[in-house]
């Protein structure tokens, strides 16, 4: 009887697919779709299930639903709600915190990006969420 030999590429090349392979945390909509599926077609004949069974099934499945569904939405809120109040920072002194330090100046625009609203001091980006402390701009004083 002979033993075949293992290619030391093949085994690394397993090893990294697993390792690769991250387990999910939270079953999602096609899940359960899934799962509802295989139990659909794995029932006996004989002994159907029980339509309040199935029923509380889909119900389940219709909250999971308006669940992820009004998750969404809320998020959009959130970005909307801070884009419009970082309009109203434009044209006031305002003071944001840094990873090297606070940055104090006149906010001369605003900007929505993938990570949310950005007000700019001095052409300078800043989260919206890193403003510390609001103030009406300083008059400038004629000089006479």
């Amino acid at each position: 009887m002979t033993i075949p030999s293992t290619n030391s590429s093949s085994a690394s090349g397993t090893a990294a697919t697993k390792a690769d392979r991250v387990p999910k945390q939270t079953l999602g909509q096609d899940d359960f779709l899934k799962l509802l599926t295989v139990q659909l077609s794995k029932q006996d004949p004989l002994k159907p299930m029980d339509d309040s069974a199935f029923m509380g099934q889909m119900a389940q499945f219709s909250a999971l639903e308006q669940s992820s569904q009004m998750s969404r939405e809320m998020t959009a809120l959130r970005g909307d709600v801070a884009l419009q109040s970082s309009y109203n920072l434009i044209g006031r002194e305002v003071t944001v915190d840094t990873s090297k330090g606070e940055v104090s100046g006149l906010v001369d625009s605003v900007t929505q990006t993938d990570a949310g609203a950005k007000i700019s001091i001095a052409g300078q980006l800043y989260p919206f969420s890193s403003v510390t402390r609001v103030a009406a701009a300083t008059p400038v004083q004629p000089q006479s």
